[in-house]
């Protein structure tokens, strides 16, 4: 029987090709814990599984199934850096700051496919990035970010693209040029949150599916989680719910906003397919972006239909076919045999959101779409900052986050009425 997330429409290819996903327990009557997660995505098993190793007793919940919100369901693209280029980021925070976050992204680069191959993690890795321009007025600023990243930042591995050589790469000639990025990848997500939790659950620590938290309460010290069938009382709280935890503390809810992204998964290609035959995964240059790449079996996964608000779009598989004719016209009439949606939070500056948010309850989340790499990383900047060495979290607790402007009532139609704008930008 193929299983059906409750929260995000479709059954994506990643759960029909995950293998065999370990079902864990919903808890049962009330526990104690030195530290108490909630979320079981990339950042919550991540800092569940470096803490239990640590030898801290760790109760992780998760309302549905680990990986069931964006950790599961995305692009799998890793990325390189923050969300924004570092010269953006430079622009605003200085450039001291600015190598300081690139650091600790490449750190998080490395840390993710050491902690995969150290564990037997098989997560499909393949290298190779572009990120092309759909307007050719963005050109000068993709040749200026390559010789930025090889000389402020000490990272050769960016390289320029003329039209020629982007329509060759992709197999399109839709975009302008680009930029290569040779030192990263994607993967398949499900795969490392499967894998994860593992390790987690391997080193002690307790996960629990279907346990969805209903109330938080800090008090004496003391931090108590609610859920339908129990409760746990814990010395520290990590709150790591991205996009799925609006109602339960509205800090977060305040900072991060959930935006709804949508992937198809095609019929395999076949070998002779003129479609990215280096295998790099892609994103455009666009503010509601298209981002697509090869899979393992040689199909086209492709995502970029958006949505700014908590309902589900129809259609997903029509909406999606559109977009790859766009791309590749003679992929006009290609099967779709897979179409997901999920949501992801978002923050006004595209940044992660970081903060004790109450006493000894920390939230992490808000990536901004470039959480595959951050989000785990951000598990292990948790488990140091319990284990006394809080500086590297600091790092992004520090940064500035403004909340949506708006208040509760008002700051979803803005949103709407802000990114509806920008995407029509796109397209002039």
């Amino acid at each position: 029987m193929t299983y059906q997330s409750p929260i995000s429409p479709g059954y994506s290819w990643y759960e029909a090709t995950v293998g065999d996903r370990p079902e864990y327990p919903p808890l049962d009557g009330d526990r104690r814990a030195d530290v108490a997660i909630i979320g079981g995505g990339f950042t919550g098993l991540s800092a569940a599984a470096h803490l239990a190793r640590m030898g801290v007793d760790v109760a992780l919940i998760e309302a549905h199934r680990m990986g069931d919100g964006a950790s599961g369901r995305n692009g799998g693209q890793l990325g390189t850096g923050q969300r924004a280029w570092p010269e953006e980021i430079e622009a605003e925070l200085g450039y001291t700051r600015s190598k300081a976050l690139f650091a600790l992204a490449e750190e998080a680069k490395a840390h993710l496919l050491q902690f995969a191959e150290t564990n037997g993690i098989e997560i499909d890795y393949v290298p190779g990035h572009l990120s092309v321009a759909h307007k050719r007025r963005y050109l000068d600023a993709y040749r200026a970010h390559a010789d930025i990243m090889r000389e402020r930042y000490s990272y050769p591995h960016i390289t320029f693209m003329d039209e020629k050589e982007t329509a060759e790469r992709l197999g399109s000639t839709l975009y302008f040029g680009g930029v290569r990025d040779t030192g990263t990848g994607h993967i398949h997500p499900l795969k490392l949150v499967v894998g994860t939790a593992q390790v987690a659950d391997s080193s002690g620590a307790h996960l629990f599916e279907e346990t969805k938290a209903t109330g938080i309460e800090a008090a004496s010290g003391k931090v108590r989680i609610t859920t339908p069938r129990g409760t746990i009382t814990a010395d520290k709280c990590l709150v790591a719910t991205d996009a799925y935890g609006a109602d339960l503390e509205p800090a977060s809810a305040a900072h991060m906003l959930p935006i709804g992204s949508f992937v198809g998964a095609t019929v395999p290609l076949g070998a002779e397919s003129s479609v990215l035959p280096g295998g790099e995964s892609v994103d455009d240059s666009r503010f509601v972006v298209r981002y697509f790449r090869k899979s393992i079996d040689g199909r086209l996964l492709f995502g970029g239909r958006e949505v700014y608000s908590k309902g589900n779009p129809k259609e997903i598989r029509a909406q999606i076919g559109r977009q790859i004719a766009e791309v590749y016209p003679f992929l006009r009439d290609v099967e779709i045999t897979h179409a997901w949606g999920g949501f992801v939070g978002i923050t006004v500056p595209r940044r992660p959101f970081v903060r004790e948010v109450m006493p000894n309850v920390i939230a992490a989340g808000g990536y901004s779409g470039h959480g595959v790499m951050l989000a785990n990383f951000m598990g292990r900047l948790y488990a140091e900052a319990v284990g006394g060495n809080r500086d590297r979290l600091k790092l992004f607790e520090e940064l500035k986050i403004p909340p949506f402007p708006g208040g509760t009532r008002l700051r979803h139609v803005l949103l709407f009425l802000a990114l509806n704008w920008y995407a029509l930008r796109d397209r002039i």
